[in-house]
């Protein structure tokens, strides 16, 4: 066993090779999130791992690979940013981050973890799409304050007319 980043490499490109033998392609890219979160709607239902399905053995490994790559996949498309681990954590695999250039952290593995137990409603195309189009191009938060997110309410949640 190697040092975090290391597993993290390792486990990323296995987890390029195991999708592909599926016919899901990974290739960095945001838009292979969608693959992502397609696998967990194939193989998981309310939570838990579907019988016989890909992830009914080694799950917290499987997590782990799938986390590890959308953190790579991050990395490859947001200029500057890079893995904080910590091999002396006991829970180091769940805690990698990923740190943007801005200084915004994000924990892939746990929201990994998130999209298995949640379903699609913590989807990993979208929470891909926020960090690399919205935050990396730094306009994230003025935008959010403003309401031109493009995909925020034009009104008030609490009101109905």
């Amino acid at each position: 066993m190697g040092t975090l980043k290391e597993d993290i490499k390792t486990s990323s490109d296995w987890l390029i090779k195991a999708f592909g033998a599926d016919r899901l392609k990974l290739d960095y890219s945001v838009e292979s999130f969608k693959e992502i979160d397609r696998f967990f709607d194939l193989h998981s239902e309310n939570g838990q791992p579907k019988a016989e399905g890909r992830l009914s053995q080694n799950l917290g490994s499987i997590l782990f690979a799938i986390g590890s790559y959308v953190g790579e996949a991050i990395i490859k498309n947001v200029p500057a940013a890079e893995w904080k681990t910590n091999d002396e954590d006991p829970e180091g695999e769940v805690n990698i981050e990923v740190v943007l250039p801005d200084g915004t952290v994000v924990w892939p593995v746990q929201r990994v973890m998130k999209r298995f137990k949640n379903g699609g409603e913590d989807g990993i195309y979208d929470y891909g799409v926020v960090i690399v189009r919205d935050i990396a191009r730094g306009d994230y938060w003025e935008r959010a304050k403003s309401g031109r997110l493009g995909y925020a309410p034009k009104k008030p949640w609490w009101k109905f007319w």
